[in-house]
C-alpha cells in the first residue's frame, strides 16, 4: 500500500477524517512523514536490484578454469633447462 494511502487511512481512523480535522501543524507533519516514508520505500525499491544472486554454475566453472591454468604452470615449468 502507498504511504501516502496508509497516511490518510490512519487519519479517517484515529481523527475522522474528513469529518474532523486535526491543528493545520499536525497534519502538516503527518503529511510530512508520509511524504518522507514513500521517498523512502522508492529508494529501498531501487536498491533491492543491485544485489545480484549468485550462479553456482557460474563459480563452479571458474573455479575449475583456474585449477587448470594453474596446473598448466606446474607442468611447462622450464626452470629446469640443460
Amino acid at each position: 500500500m502507498n504511504p501516502l494511502q496508509s497516511t490518510v487511512r490512519w487519519l479517517a481512523t484515529h481523527t475522522l477524517f474528513p469529518s474532523s480535522r486535526l491543528d493545520a501543524r499536525a497534519e502538516a507533519m503527518v503529511c510530512i512523514a508520509a511524504i518522507v516514508a514513500s521517498e523512502d520505500a522508492a529508494a529501498l525499491a531501487n536498491t533491492r536490484h543491485l544485489i545480484k544472486s549468485r550462479d553456482g554454475a557460474k563459480d563452479a566453472a571458474l573455479r575449475a578454469y583456474n585449477y587448470r591454468r594453474s596446473m598448466v604452470h606446474y607442468v611447462c615449468d622450464n626452470a629446469a633447462k640443460v
